[in-house]
């Protein structure tokens, strides 16, 4: 008995330290040692590093190879995101495109910018860049209106000639967002954002019977939730939003302006009943 625990517990160590050098072997990205944002990027939706809005984030890969990033956007936001190929020295011409797919992970349509750029031979590095139409706060089934949620950040080389297959490459990315105000807002509004495992956090939420179950199920109902990113003033709810503000101005107005053109046109009263001469 004493042999086999022993001959296991080495197997075990050997398991251990062979295990990394496995997961090294299969295809991602690695990181890149530099910026202030995350310095990897995933292979797959599922496995997209998450940044957030306004942060640099980097990662080195190989020319053929799909990177991803996901970043959260909020309603009334018009998101733009940028990025920049840094190629090797020497290589062919070569096209490179970005893609951008919502919570449903369905593709969004750029209103403008470079998506995709075709970087001459041996040019140093490529820039590209999409503005997205603005998250809406609700839409019809059949539209393919952005909506509030998780986006996800697709760069992948286009066209590329064999000789420079698998060549390294860095990526640099960076989401920045306008607040397009109550011009873009709509009445109705999702009942959660579109983020990966919502479903799980709203049926835990289903579930709970008492405040003191819910307390004490906060933690867990986190956990629960596949993607931690977030606005910073969280996700917004309710009705409210400043084209509020302009209709209630435009009321008063209205308002004031009737009562002016009430004194003006009312003249200077009644006439008198009194025969004139009497």
């Amino acid at each position: 008995m004493r042999l086999i625990r022993t001959v296991s517990a080495a197997l075990l160590v050997l398991g251990l330290s062979v295990s990394p050098a496995a997961a090294d072997s299969s295809p991602s990205a690695s990181p890149s040692g530099d910026g202030d944002g995350p310095t990897l990027a995933g292979t797959s939706f599922r496995t997209a590093t998450e940044i957030e809005q306004g942060q640099r984030a980097t990662a080195n890969g190989s020319a053929g190879d799909y990177l991803y990033w996901s970043f959260p956007a909020d309603v009334g936001q018009r998101a733009t995101v940028k990025a920049t190929v840094t190629l090797p020295e020497s290589h062919a011409a070569q096209t490179w495109r970005i893609d951008v797919y919502d919570g449903l992970r369905r593709h969004q349509a750029c209103q403008y910018g470079a998506q995709i750029r075709t970087a001459p031979a041996d040019s140093p590095s490529v820039e590209l860049a999409c503005v997205l139409r603005t998250v809406r706060a609700w839409a019809e089934p059949w539209a393919n209106d952005p909506l509030p949620g998780t986006y996800y950040l697709r760069l992948t080389v286009a066209n590329l000639p064999t000789g420079d297959l698998g060549s390294r490459i860095g990526a640099e990315v960076r989401v920045d967002s306008k607040d397009m105000g109550g011009a873009a807002a709509v009445d109705g509004r999702l009942s959660e954002p579109l983020v990966p495992g919502i479903a799980m956090e709203a049926a835990k939420k289903a579930t709970e019977e008492t405040a003191a179950n819910a307390a004490e199920g906060e933690g867990k109902r986190k956990n629960a939730l596949l993607s931690a990113i977030e606005p910073e003033d969280g996700w917004a709810t309710g009705w409210w939003s400043d084209r509020w503000v302009w209709t209630g101005v435009g009321a008063a107005l209205a308002a004031l302006a009737g009562i002016g053109g009430y004194v003006l046109t009312r003249g200077s009263g009644r006439p008198s009943r009194v025969p004139p001469g009497v």
